[in-house]
């Protein structure tokens, strides 16, 4: 199949007896299903055979008999091919391949019901490869270039409200500043003392739902010596009852992430990366400020907002972004799988309307556009922000970059990923001084 799946042949099976009973009474039996790439790192070239080892244990030992059933798609898209393979001796090997740049992802299932175990596993095929699937509005630049405008127009009148750190050296803040639409909302934290234009900035921004601003990010940060804030996304109120978020959640910001999709001038995401400009402007005007370090970091949907900031504004000198969102959103018009919050579903034929605005919101293109370096985090069985719509954006990049794959990671930032994006802003702190 050009630019599909060839799929080569399934082979090998194993199993062992479903549940063993000692002498008199039934010895509890518990499955584990897993799945992986036969190459550790699991990265691959077009057209190369890969194969999937799908193993099954019982209690911690292999399975001798049983089978599992199989799917293999392009990163949860068509073109598919399923079927059934026998398990021997603990192992079922699936093989195929991908004739374009992307990810194959292999689902195995076992048993039925609530006994029904999933494993998944990913694979990277040429990925440096991948490409946006459209390019950026002919007036991308003009069309931010006038929101930015309107949030310059805004006087900040920053409101500080201190609130205890519950760490010694440092200061912390309820921070609202003004913004078009709604307030910018946060907390801000600085180490106690700081000498005028001594100290880098760090902003970070959150993933998707609901919630208060986090105050020990900031002051953590602060404590590693940065002027650091936190913002929530919606510009709400911080440090309200739990229950004052969820009644938002459930009511009036219910499904936020695909409202307005039919305009560039209505879609939701437009207030929320007005308010990173505006976050940015706040933290730049700190008489500590070094007036060179501004860092942007955030996982998910807080990694759409990071790569957005870097693409919008040049006082960015650094971002991390987790996981992003935000990425390739118009991969179904060239049979792709696209990022959260997925404007375009999958199997969806949009509105040109659509189409059209949502490409003034994709991380592809502000990617293009940032000035400053930046890290990626990717997980390969990531089904919300899919790897392949992540690599088109790392692609579109031009600045110096750097990508750690969780080759066994689904929509998470591991233990190992975080290490990887904190190190990395760290390093830039010192290379700044």
């Amino acid at each position: 199949m050009g630019g599909g799946l060839r799929w080569l042949l399934l082979a090998g099976l194993v199993f062992a007896p479903g549940w063993l009973r000692a002498a008199a009474a039934p010895v509890k039996s518990a499955y584990a299903l897993t799945a992986a790439a036969d190459r550790p790192n699991a990265v691959y070239r077009r057209g190369e055979a890969i194969t999937f080892v799908v193993r099954l244990e019982q209690n911690g030992a292999a399975v001798d008999a049983g089978e599992i059933a199989w799917t293999l798609t392009k990163d949860g898209v068509a073109p598919t091919r399923s079927g059934t393979a026998k398990v021997e001796h603990g192992e079922a090997r699936l093989t195929g391949t991908l004739d374009e740049p992307g990810f194959l992802q292999c689902r195995a299932t076992y048993g039925s019901g609530e006994t029904k175990l999933t494993a998944l596993a990913g694979a990277a095929v040429s990925p440096l490869e991948i490409k946006p699937s459209m390019p950026a509005p002919a007036d991308f630049d003009a069309f931010w270039a006038a929101k930015k405008k309107q949030v310059a127009a805004v006087p900040i009148n920053a409101r500080l409200t201190s609130v205890a750190s519950q760490r010694e050296g440092v200061e912390a803040f309820d921070l609202q500043a003004d913004c078009v639409g709604a307030t910018v909302s946060g907390y801000y934290a600085r180490p106690a003392g700081a000498k005028p234009r001594s100290l880098p900035a760090i902003l970070t921004v959150h993933g998707a739902g609901v919630t208060t601003s986090s105050l020990g990010g900031p002051v953590g940060w602060a404590k590693e010596g940065a002027l650091a804030l936190d913002i929530n996304a919606h510009g709400l109120p911080n440090g309200r009852p739990k229950a004052f978020y969820d009644a938002l959640a459930t009511g009036e910001l219910r499904e936020y992430r695909t409202r307005g999709r039919e305009s560039r001038d209505t879609v939701y995401f437009l207030g929320m990366f007005q308010r990173l400009i505006r976050a940015i402007d706040f933290l730049t005007s700190q008489p500590e400020w070094d007036g060179k370090t501004v860092v942007v970091s955030g996982s998910s949907q807080g990694g759409f907002q990071a790569i957005v900031a870097a693409g919008l504004d040049p006082r960015v000198s650094f971002f991390a972004a987790g996981v992003p969102a935000g990425c390739d959103h118009t991969g179904a018009i060239v049979g792709r799988i696209a990022g959260w919050p997925k404007f375009i579903p999958t199997g969806e034929k949009p509105s040109p309307a659509v189409v059209e605005a949502v490409r003034y919101y994709d991380c592809v293109n502000f990617a293009a556009r940032a000035k400053a370096p930046g890290v990626f985090t990717i997980g390969f069985i990531d089904t919300t922000c899919p790897p392949t719509s992540v690599y088109a954006a790392y692609n579109a990049l031009k600045t110096p970059k750097e990508i750690h794959h969780d080759i066994a990671a689904g929509h998470t930032n591991t233990p190992a990923a975080r290490d990887f994006m904190r190190n990395a802003v760290l390093r830039h702190f010192a290379a700044m001084k």
